[in-house]
């Protein structure tokens, strides 16, 4: 029962987070709606609960995971750049399921290869984080440098597919999370980093806005996404010395602070000149 309700409330969280995500693109156009898109809200209640239940050590690791995970899932969102013009002119529905298989095709296994290389660094998993983290600032940057347009979506959007949307989310993830409790150490690792909230978003844009918007939001989310390592980093520090509660208010407000605004300065001004 308690493990149902666990679901549930994951689910829902992720549903809500997801749908925000889109509404964000849609309303703002992809640079802006795609940094506040990706501000950090899943990573919160999990390094709560990552911190309630592990010991230091275990918590730096699992910490020290999360950047590695964002920088799996910005090359995810980079193939929704890079593949789509080459893809056979088929109707939208069709290009949109091979987008998804050679997405995930290559997303399942990168992820892997990841867990698997994350076994024998474990004790370095700090480092490992930090590193991770500059590589996908520094990706996410340039993928902004190329000036893709960044629309916004022009299509109205009714409550029911808003909801779908929603439900599209909560069901990716909490099947991620039913898998990451299986027992089965290989095939949790890969589920603990799957791109559910970005899969949901590219392809619910996809399916209502065209494939411009998902592609111009592509370079911001992948560079808003830092934040959440840079929280996961952060939180490291912080929640040994503070506690759970000022810990993370603090642990989001920096990296928020110091990532989040700093990148939307930057293509504030890069969308200006």
């Amino acid at each position: 029962m308690q493990v149902h309700s666990e679901l549930l409330l994951v689910g829902v969280f992720a549903g809500a987070v997801a749908i925000g995500c889109t509404v964000a693109i849609e309303r703002l156009g992809g640079r802006i709606g795609g940094l506040i898109g990706t501000l950090p809200t899943t990573i919160v209640p999990a390094s709560i609960g990552l911190f309630s239940a592990t010991e230091g050590v275990g918590f730096e690791q699992a910490m020290g995971a999360v950047p590695v995970g964002m920088l799996i899932n910005a090359i995810f969102l980079w193939t929704w750049r890079v593949l789509p013009s080459r893809l056979p002119n088929w109707s939208v529905r069709r290009r949109l399921i091979l987008m998804v298989i050679g997405s995930l095709g290559l997303w399942s296994v990168i992820a892997t290869l990841s867990v698997i290389a994350m076994r024998y660094v474990r004790s370095h998993a700090l480092l490992v984080g930090g590193c991770a983290t500059v590589v996908m600032a520094s990706f996410g940057a340039w993928a902004c440098r190329t000036h893709v347009p960044a629309p916004r979506g022009r299509r109205p959007v009714s409550a029911a597919q808003l909801l779908s949307r929603g439900v599209l989310a909560a069901i990716a993830i909490a099947a991620a999370v039913a898998v990451g409790d299986s027992g089965a150490e290989l095939a949790a690792g890969v589920a603990s980093v799957f791109p559910a909230i970005f899969l949901t978003t590219m392809t619910s844009l996809w399916m209502s806005q065209g494939e411009a918007v998902p592609s111009g939001a592509v370079g911001p989310m992948m560079l808003g996404s830092t934040s959440v390592s840079g929280y996961a980093l952060i939180a490291t520090w912080l929640f040994p010395w503070l506690g759970i509660g000022l810990g993370s208010a603090l642990s989001w407000l920096l990296a928020v602070l110091f990532l989040t605004v700093p990148a939307w300065l930057w293509l504030t001004g890069s969308e200006r000149r």
